[in-house]
């Protein structure tokens, strides 16, 4: 079996979790094994509902006031034992492999929340873990392939001891769109957990927001980005004007803002956020391969840029070989007609 967990805060689903199930699915296409989805925290059960029309064999939720605020001595405890009922680990203690119908796999997606916990979540059950995971390879063995110094080159990474395996993948890394649909609404059921509140050592205040304009650009469907192309801060309004046109969020590579001519939760790349939107729009941007590690999952790109020379069009779906800010106008006016 395998096992994906989601993440999902007060009803709502993060996207990284859909993305996370098309790399599920892709593995039980090569293994022929079920995919159950494991739902923690309040609110599970609309959430759940929403899951069940993806092609898995079923939904289990785990509502418990551990979860709620997010601990992760709160999610560890639930989900250790959540995944003990589910694999019967806790009926095998004296014999560490895998259970048959035990997961085999604990897939989960790499976000901040997942990276707090899931480390010590994988300790606790003396289990292997592989993270920030981009894509699968399958064969005679399974190997995931995950980025090495900040996306420079990759390593095909085989996990080494008994099942269940953690794996964590990275934003982008698989597109939304390509889940598979279920015929039927997958069977959703509820499974109980207890977890002793006194061991949950950590008292989170509400969650911090660094300003009103703060965005997660990894939910965004549209993104402009600019790059050192757009030569001057007073230019930032042209791009401005684009992303208002398109519906779409700014942002920007490294460069621009340790200049500081956006703020720093505009940037993308592998020291910025990892984003896969609908459409992304880099405007001088070359396309170094920090800024690639973070836009590649990105489902159309596309570049505008004077050097055709420069690596972005290696990836993009369209290109434009000029200058931007004659470019960009006229789109934008075509895009008002």
């Amino acid at each position: 079996m395998i096992l994906v967990v989601a993440e999902q805060r007060e009803g709502k689903l993060n996207r990284a979790t859909w993305e996370t199930l098309v790399g599920a699915q892709q593995l039980a296409k090569a293994s022929n094994a079920p995919i159950t989805v494991l739902v923690p925290g309040t609110g599970a059960g609309s959430v759940a509902n929403e899951l069940a029309a993806a092609q898995v064999k079923e939904i289990v939720t785990v509502e418990h006031a551990a979860l709620e605020p997010y601990t992760p001595d709160g999610y560890t405890a639930a989900l250790q034992e959540a995944i003990g009922q589910l694999s019967s680990l806790d009926h095998a203690r004296d014999d560490p492999e895998r259970i048959e119908g035990s997961p085999t796999y604990v897939l989960l997606p790499h976000t901040y929340q997942t990276r707090d916990f899931a480390p010590k979540l994988a300790v606790r059950l003396d289990r292997a873990i592989i993270t920030d995971v981009t894509a699968i390879k399958t064969g005679t063995e399974t190997a995931f392939v995950r980025p090495m110094f900040q996306g420079k080159l990759t390593a095909d990474v085989v996990p080494q001891g008994p099942a269940p395996h953690f794996v964590t993948f990275q934003i982008g890394a698989y597109r939304v769109d390509q889940v598979a649909r279920g015929a039927s609404p997958a069977s959703v059921r509820a499974l109980s957990v207890n977890v002793d509140a006194s061991t949950i050592r950590q008292k989170p205040e509400a969650p911090f927001q660094e300003a009103k304009q703060a965005v997660d650009l990894s939910q965004a469907e549209r993104i402009v980005s600019v790059g050192r192309g757009i030569k001057d801060q007073s230019h930032i309004a042209v791009a401005q004007k684009l992303a208002e046109a398109l519906g779409a969020e700014i942002a920007a590579s490294r460069p621009i803002c340790d200049a500081g001519w956006l703020p720093m939760e505009r940037q993308i790349g592998s020291s910025g956020q990892t984003v896969a939107p609908k459409l992304y729009v880099a405007l001088g941007i070359s396309g170094a391969i920090q800024h690639l590690v973070g836009m590649k999952g990105s489902n159309t790109v596309v570049a505008i840029n004077k050097d055709p020379d420069a690596p972005i069009f290696e990836i993009a779906d369209y290109g434009i070989v000029g200058d931007l800010f004659e470019i960009v106008p006229a789109i934008i006016e075509a895009v008002k007609a």
